[in-house]
């Protein structure tokens, strides 16, 4: 899979000091924003700070919520995602078949009945096809 350049429409720049987990990632564009950084109390750490988890869930979260409601506009069920609201919960931990940390997203959507409309925009979703697809991902040297 690759993307042509001349239809991007917007990058996110963000970069990471520290000590990874425990440092810090600040983002540059638009109204930037700075995070410090901590490990989970649950994985062992002090829990003082946010972890890319929660960044993760977060940006999921809208991001699926958008495309539902993009989804909707495109076939007439606008009222129907009028009250939604997307819950994710961001899971990470030793997976059964490979080495290192893998990851399971669990996402529930409120106010939306239509099980239609939710695959629809399951299927919309950046987020959601680069976790059940793949995304194209290039690592260079600065």
């Amino acid at each position: 899979m690759s993307y042509d350049s001349r239809l991007e429409q917007y990058t996110a720049h963000a970069t990471a000091r520290g000590q990874g987990r425990n440092g810090e990632v600040k983002s540059d564009d638009d109204n930037g924003v700075q995070l410090r950084l901590a490990m989970p109390r649950s994985l062992g750490g002090k829990g003082d700070g946010q972890n890319p988890e929660q960044l993760l869930a977060m940006g999921y979260a809208a991001c699926f919520l958008s495309a539902m409601q993009m989804v909707a506009g495109q076939t007439g069920k606008v009222d129907m995602a009028r009250n939604a609201v997307v819950h994710t919960q961001v899971h990470i931990g030793q997976p059964e078949d490979m080495d290192g940390f893998g990851l399971e997203v669990d996402i529930q959507v409120e106010g939306v009945q239509d099980d239609e409309l939710i695959q629809a925009a399951h299927k919309a979703c950046p987020y959601s096809r680069a976790l059940a697809h793949g995304a194209v991902v290039k690592v260079t040297k600065a």
